[in-house]
Order: structure tokens, then C-alpha cells, then sequence
């Protein structure tokens, strides 16, 4: 644009047009480029702002984006675990039950073992459906300290049971896949 205007104002020159004309043109084409210059470097900040202003933004977005993410985890977990002073106090009554079952076996009298394996049932499905687990831990099991507690350690009847369970003297739970009661056992030496 400037190109042109200098051009036209050669051809001016060129025609003849007095000097003190020629001079006045030149003066307004530099203030005129020289106004045009600093808006041009205006609208540079303008843009520099606008994408510092757009860099917060998103950053300010993600933070928030994450903030929700983990209240909705933390919440999602609270929500998960909330029963678990609950259950954990219920289940010495489950261990009573497994007592008892064993005793009311050695007796003769099947409708008080079937009533109160009914009972026990009931209790077991009702745990299970707020999500508690019995750890499945037998003898012969490889000891494993993230569900398993030794209570003692025995010579080992065999070879093949050193290092590993012997006894469960206590089953372990697990609520939602986190040990709440750790599976005492007896280890093999």
C-alpha cells in the first residue's frame, strides 16, 4: 500500500507539481505511515494478549477439568468404602455362625443346623450384595501377606506345605477388593 502511494507521489514529482505540494504530500504519506505503524504494533500487543488470555483460559479449564475428576473419584470411593465400619463390625457374628455350624453339626438335631444355616445365608447374601468378599484362602495356599496375617508358625507336616498354609484359623474379607480383615493363618516351617 505504501509502495503504491510513494509511486504516485514519484509520478506527482515527476510531473512537475511544486515542491512546497510535493513536500506537504510526503509529510502526510509519513504521518499516515507512521500512525499506520504504531496500530499495526497495537493490534501485535492486542494479539499477545489475546493468546496469553487464551492460555489462562485453557489452563484455568483443565485445572477445573481435573478438580472435577477427583471429587467425582474421592466421592465415588467414599460412596464405596462407607459401609465398611459396618460390615467390619458384623463379621465376628459370621465367625459365631461358622462356630456354630460346627457344633450343631456334631449334634443330631438337622432342623436347628438347616435354620440356622438359613440365618447364615441370609447374612452372607446381604454382605455380598454391599459388596464384601471372603478371601478364599486353603491349606496348601502359598503365603501372601497382602491378605494373610501368620498367627504362628508349626513344623510342617510335609514337605511340600513349607513356607505355606497349613490352617486357616480366621477367614479374611476383602470389601470392594480393599482387605478389611487379613486371613489369620498357620504357616508351615
Amino acid at each position: 500500500m505504501f509502495l503504491k502511494i510513494k509511486s504516485k507521489i514519484r509520478k506527482m514529482s515527476e510531473n512537475n507539481i511544486p515542491n512546497e505540494i510535493n513536500e506537504e504530500i510526503q509529510n502526510q504519506v509519513n504521518e499516515v505511515q507512521d500512525d499506520l505503524e504504531v496500530e499495526m504494533s497495537e493490534l501485535e500487543a492486542l494479539k499477545a494478549e489475546i493468546q496469553k488470555e487464551k492460555d489462562q483460559y485453557l489452563r484455568l479449564f483443565a485445572e477445573f477439568d481435573n478438580y472435577k475428576k477427583r471429587t467425582t473419584k474421592e466421592r465415588f470411593d467414599i460412596f464405596k468404602t462407607a459401609n465398611a465400619e459396618v460390615i467390619t463390625a458384623l463379621l465376628p457374628v459370621l465367625d459365631d455362625f461358622d462356630r456354630a455350624i460346627k457344633e450343631l453339626e456334631k449334634k443330631e438335631d438337622q432342623e436347628v443346623l438347616k435354620g440356622v444355616q438359613l440365618i447364615q445365608n441370609k447374612l452372607i447374601e446381604t454382605l455380598r450384595g454391599k459388596g464384601l468378599k471372603a478371601l478364599e484362602i486353603q491349606s496348601g495356599h502359598d503365603f501372601d501377606t497382602d491378605t494373610m496375617e501368620a498367627i504362628t508358625q508349626i513344623p510342617a507336616p510335609t514337605e511340600d506345605l513349607k513356607g505355606k498354609v497349613v490352617d486357616v484359623i480366621e477367614t479374611g474379607y476383602a470389601l470392594n477388593d480393599k482387605v478389611i480383615r487379613f486371613a489369620k493363618v498357620v504357616i508351615g516351617q
